[in-house]
């Protein structure tokens, strides 16, 4: 009888311990299916924003050159900014901080936003003496208007708004 009894409780042990593992098991499997889960989630997010940023790209490309015009903006000159002219005009700035007609161009201007396709770049006249010889620029308040390789294409003065410069340029 003893014997039997031993044997019950062995079995009982055996079977409550495999019933713990099996239940402990399917824990384990649960976490790491949930982690797999959360796993794929993140990669296919990935994939989505990768495919997204990718026909962006393409749609981009596919658009005709002709078209597709920069953002308008004014700053001061920077020689990188004159490759704006190949989808944009670009129109320099001869500036003077002590020109009231400088003054009031720089304020209306820095009141309001650039037409999309003009690249507006502010030039320094009184330290820009190179640039003022290479256009023949004699006085402030003057505009250059540049191809995207810094050849002169119009030369004007007194503008003081966007829509006065928008009727100058070619």
């Amino acid at each position: 009888m003893k014997k039997y009894l031993l044997i019950s409780i062995i079995a009982i042990l055996v079977l409550g311990g495999g019933g713990f593992a099996l239940y402990n098991n399917k824990q384990n499997d649960k976490k790491e299916a949930d982690k797999m889960a959360m796993q794929k989630e993140a990669d296919d997010k990935a994939a989505m924003q990768k495919n997204d940023s990718m026909a962006k790209d393409k749609l981009a490309m596919q658009k005709d050159d002709s078209t597709m015009m920069v953002k308008g903006s004014f700053s001061d000159y920077d020689s990188a900014k004159l490759a704006n002219a190949e989808k944009g005009k670009v129109v320099l700035f001869f500036s003077a901080s002590w020109c009231p007609t400088c003054q009031e161009a720089n304020k209306n201007l820095n009141a309001s936003t650039a037409p999309e396709g003009l690249t507006l770049l502010k030039v320094d006249y009184d330290k820009s003496t190179e640039l003022k010889q290479k256009y023949g620029v004699t006085y402030q308040h003057t505009y250059v208007q540049v191809d995207k390789n810094g050849n002169l294409i119009k030369k004007w003065s007194g503008s003081t708004s966007y829509d006065q410069i928008k009727s100058q340029i070619n």
